[in-house]
Protein backbone atom coordinates (compact mmCIF):
# COMPACT_ATOMS: atom_id res chain seq x y z
CA UNK A 1 0.00 0.00 0.00
CA UNK A 2 1.24 3.57 -1.18
CA UNK A 3 1.98 6.02 2.24
CA UNK A 4 -0.12 9.24 1.08
CA UNK A 5 1.81 11.09 4.03
CA UNK A 6 4.08 14.04 3.65
CA UNK A 7 6.67 14.40 5.01
CA UNK A 8 5.74 18.17 6.78
CA UNK A 9 2.85 16.27 8.43
CA UNK A 10 5.50 13.30 10.16
CA UNK A 11 5.70 14.25 14.02
CA UNK A 12 8.20 11.36 14.57
CA UNK A 13 10.80 14.64 14.76
CA UNK A 14 8.86 17.09 16.58
CA UNK A 15 8.42 14.34 19.70
CA UNK A 16 11.63 15.74 21.55
CA UNK A 17 10.20 19.30 21.40
CA UNK A 18 6.40 18.11 22.96
CA UNK A 19 8.05 16.28 25.74
CA UNK A 20 9.92 19.44 26.68
CA UNK A 21 6.95 21.62 26.82
CA UNK A 22 4.96 18.87 28.73
CA UNK A 23 7.80 18.57 31.39
CA UNK A 24 7.76 22.48 31.67
CA UNK A 25 3.88 22.62 32.12
CA UNK A 26 4.17 20.02 34.94
CA UNK A 27 6.63 21.63 36.41
CA UNK A 28 4.88 24.95 36.37
CA UNK A 29 2.08 23.59 37.95
CA UNK A 30 4.21 21.14 40.59
CA UNK A 31 5.70 24.72 41.71
CA UNK A 32 1.97 26.70 41.69
CA UNK A 33 0.55 23.89 43.95
CA UNK A 34 3.29 24.59 46.44
CA UNK A 35 2.83 28.42 46.52
CA UNK A 36 -0.38 28.74 46.58
CA UNK A 37 -1.90 29.87 50.10
CA UNK A 38 -5.64 29.00 51.55
CA UNK A 39 -7.20 31.01 54.18
CA UNK A 40 -10.23 30.56 56.65
CA UNK A 41 -12.69 32.27 55.64
CA UNK A 42 -14.10 34.94 57.88
CA UNK A 43 -17.01 37.26 57.90
CA UNK A 44 -16.53 40.47 58.87
CA UNK A 45 -19.79 41.85 60.75
CA UNK A 46 -18.94 45.60 60.98
CA UNK A 47 -22.55 46.83 61.20
CA UNK A 48 -23.42 44.79 64.16
CA UNK A 49 -20.83 46.41 66.24
CA UNK A 50 -22.17 47.13 69.70
CA UNK A 51 -21.86 50.71 70.41
CA UNK A 52 -20.70 51.22 74.15
CA UNK A 53 -22.05 54.17 75.77
CA UNK A 54 -19.62 55.08 77.98
CA UNK A 55 -20.75 58.29 80.27
CA UNK A 56 -17.92 61.06 80.40
CA UNK A 57 -17.38 61.58 83.87
CA UNK A 58 -17.38 65.81 84.65
CA UNK A 59 -14.95 66.60 87.14
CA UNK A 60 -15.65 69.48 89.25
CA UNK A 61 -14.03 72.81 88.86
CA UNK A 62 -12.65 73.47 92.46
CA UNK A 63 -13.27 77.31 93.03
CA UNK A 64 -10.89 78.99 95.64
CA UNK A 65 -12.98 81.76 97.03
CA UNK A 66 -11.23 84.31 98.53
CA UNK A 67 -12.59 85.57 101.74
CA UNK A 68 -13.15 89.57 101.81
CA UNK A 69 -10.49 91.31 103.94
CA UNK A 70 -12.04 91.97 107.63
CA UNK A 71 -13.05 95.42 107.81
CA UNK A 72 -10.64 97.98 109.49
CA UNK A 73 -11.16 98.75 113.03
CA UNK A 74 -12.99 101.84 113.79
CA UNK A 75 -10.72 104.57 115.01
CA UNK A 76 -10.76 105.52 118.37
CA UNK A 77 -11.61 109.03 118.90
CA UNK A 78 -10.32 111.08 121.73
CA UNK A 79 -12.77 113.46 123.34
CA UNK A 80 -11.09 116.76 124.56
CA UNK A 81 -13.03 118.45 127.30
CA UNK A 82 -12.57 121.94 127.72
CA UNK A 83 -12.71 123.62 131.00
CA UNK A 84 -12.42 126.99 131.59
CA UNK A 85 -9.97 129.16 132.76
CA UNK A 86 -11.74 129.90 136.07
CA UNK A 87 -12.60 126.07 137.26
CA UNK A 88 -10.77 125.03 139.95
CA UNK A 89 -9.36 121.21 138.94
CA UNK A 90 -8.78 118.76 142.02
CA UNK A 91 -5.11 117.61 141.64
CA UNK A 92 -4.25 114.22 143.57
CA UNK A 93 -0.84 114.24 142.52
CA UNK A 94 1.25 116.73 145.06
CA UNK A 95 4.33 117.85 142.72
CA UNK A 96 7.07 120.20 144.46
CA UNK A 97 8.77 122.11 141.59
CA UNK A 98 11.46 122.87 143.82
CA UNK A 99 13.21 119.39 144.18
CA UNK A 100 16.85 119.53 144.00
CA UNK A 101 19.68 116.80 144.81
CA UNK A 102 19.92 117.50 148.07
CA UNK A 103 16.21 116.91 148.76
CA UNK A 104 15.43 113.53 150.45
CA UNK A 105 12.71 111.57 148.81
CA UNK A 106 10.48 108.93 150.79
CA UNK A 107 10.85 105.45 149.38
CA UNK A 108 6.99 104.34 148.23
CA UNK A 109 6.22 101.19 149.52
CA UNK A 110 3.17 99.41 147.64
CA UNK A 111 0.46 98.17 150.54
CA UNK A 112 0.49 94.55 150.95
CA UNK A 113 -2.46 92.31 149.88
CA UNK A 114 -3.64 89.46 152.65
CA UNK A 115 -4.25 86.39 150.23
CA UNK A 116 -7.94 84.40 151.16
CA UNK A 117 -7.92 81.99 153.08
CA UNK A 118 -9.45 79.30 151.04
CA UNK A 119 -11.20 77.65 153.61
CA UNK A 120 -12.98 73.85 152.18
CA UNK A 121 -15.60 72.50 152.72
CA UNK A 122 -15.96 70.31 156.21
CA UNK A 123 -16.52 66.62 155.39
CA UNK A 124 -19.12 64.80 157.15
CA UNK A 125 -19.27 61.00 157.94
CA UNK A 126 -22.79 60.84 158.91
CA UNK A 127 -25.36 63.27 157.89
CA UNK A 128 -29.36 63.33 158.31
CA UNK A 129 -29.89 62.24 154.54
CA UNK A 130 -26.88 59.76 153.37
CA UNK A 131 -25.28 59.86 149.74
CA UNK A 132 -27.26 57.38 147.32
CA UNK A 133 -26.30 55.39 144.07
CA UNK A 134 -28.31 56.19 141.51
CA UNK A 135 -31.15 53.10 141.66
CA UNK A 136 -29.86 52.47 144.89
CA UNK A 137 -27.59 49.73 146.40
CA UNK A 138 -28.22 47.19 143.99
CA UNK A 139 -28.15 49.06 140.98
CA UNK A 140 -24.57 49.63 142.75
CA UNK A 141 -23.32 46.47 142.89
CA UNK A 142 -24.84 45.67 139.61
CA UNK A 143 -22.57 48.59 138.14
CA UNK A 144 -19.63 47.43 140.18
CA UNK A 145 -20.21 44.02 138.52
CA UNK A 146 -20.46 45.08 135.07
CA UNK A 147 -17.49 47.04 134.78
CA UNK A 148 -14.67 45.53 137.22
CA UNK A 149 -12.40 43.03 135.43
CA UNK A 150 -9.90 41.18 137.59
CA UNK A 151 -6.94 41.43 136.92
CA UNK A 152 -4.43 39.02 135.55
CA UNK A 153 -1.85 38.80 138.09
CA UNK A 154 -4.08 38.55 140.78
CA UNK A 155 -5.89 35.76 138.53
CA UNK A 156 -2.88 33.90 137.63
CA UNK A 157 -1.91 34.59 141.56
CA UNK A 158 -5.31 33.20 143.26
CA UNK A 159 -5.88 36.73 144.92
CA UNK A 160 -8.76 37.27 146.18
CA UNK A 161 -10.59 38.97 148.75
CA UNK A 162 -12.36 42.47 149.68
CA UNK A 163 -10.59 45.87 149.15
CA UNK A 164 -11.84 48.79 150.92
CA UNK A 165 -12.28 52.26 149.32
CA UNK A 166 -13.29 55.22 150.50
CA UNK A 167 -14.23 58.46 148.50
CA UNK A 168 -16.06 61.78 149.46
CA UNK A 169 -19.66 62.47 147.50
CA UNK A 170 -19.39 66.08 146.93
CA UNK A 171 -22.16 68.44 147.01
CA UNK A 172 -22.91 68.29 143.26
CA UNK A 173 -23.04 64.32 143.50
CA UNK A 174 -19.69 63.63 141.79
CA UNK A 175 -17.09 61.42 143.51
CA UNK A 176 -14.01 62.86 144.68
CA UNK A 177 -10.63 62.06 146.87
CA UNK A 178 -10.75 58.18 145.99
CA UNK A 179 -8.25 56.13 147.93
CA UNK A 180 -7.52 52.53 149.30
CA UNK A 181 -7.98 52.09 153.07
CA UNK A 182 -7.45 48.29 153.19
CA UNK A 183 -6.08 46.16 150.01
CA UNK A 184 -5.26 43.32 148.74
CA UNK A 185 -2.78 43.54 146.03
CA UNK A 186 -2.25 41.95 142.81
CA UNK A 187 -3.52 44.59 140.92
CA UNK A 188 -7.03 44.78 142.96
CA UNK A 189 -7.02 47.87 144.59
CA UNK A 190 -6.19 49.49 141.34
CA UNK A 191 -8.90 47.78 139.70
CA UNK A 192 -11.12 49.03 142.42
CA UNK A 193 -10.49 52.94 142.50
CA UNK A 194 -10.48 53.01 139.17
CA UNK A 195 -14.44 51.76 138.82
CA UNK A 196 -15.12 53.98 141.99
CA UNK A 197 -13.89 56.70 139.65
CA UNK A 198 -15.95 55.83 136.86
CA UNK A 199 -19.59 55.64 139.09
CA UNK A 200 -21.99 58.21 137.71
CA UNK A 201 -23.16 61.06 139.54
CA UNK A 202 -24.86 60.00 143.17
CA UNK A 203 -27.57 62.07 145.35
CA UNK A 204 -25.63 64.12 146.85
CA UNK A 205 -26.05 63.55 151.12
CA UNK A 206 -27.83 66.48 152.95
CA UNK A 207 -27.40 68.08 157.17
CA UNK A 208 -30.17 70.32 157.76
CA UNK A 209 -31.56 70.54 154.41
CA UNK A 210 -28.10 71.38 152.50
CA UNK A 211 -26.01 69.26 150.18
CA UNK A 212 -22.40 68.96 151.69
CA UNK A 213 -19.64 66.49 151.52
CA UNK A 214 -19.70 63.56 152.59
CA UNK A 215 -17.23 60.64 153.12
CA UNK A 216 -18.11 56.56 152.04
CA UNK A 217 -16.62 53.72 152.37
CA UNK A 218 -17.39 50.66 149.73
CA UNK A 219 -15.83 47.21 149.94
CA UNK A 220 -15.54 45.58 146.44
CA UNK A 221 -15.06 42.11 146.43
CA UNK A 222 -12.97 39.87 143.81
CA UNK A 223 -13.96 36.62 143.67
CA UNK A 224 -12.44 33.99 141.33
CA UNK A 225 -15.28 31.79 139.63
Amino acid sequence: MEIKKTPEADLENKKTLFRQIGLIVALAAVFFAFEYRSYDKRTLELMDRPVEDITEEIIPITEQKVKPPPPPPPKQVTVLKVVEDDVEVEDDIEIDVEVDQDTEIEVYVPPVMEEEEVVEAEIFTVVESMPEFPGGQAKMMEFIAQNIKYPAMARESGIQGRVFVNFVVEPDGSVSNVKVLRGIGGGCDEEAVRVVKSMPNWTPGRQRGKAVRVSFNLPVRFTLQ
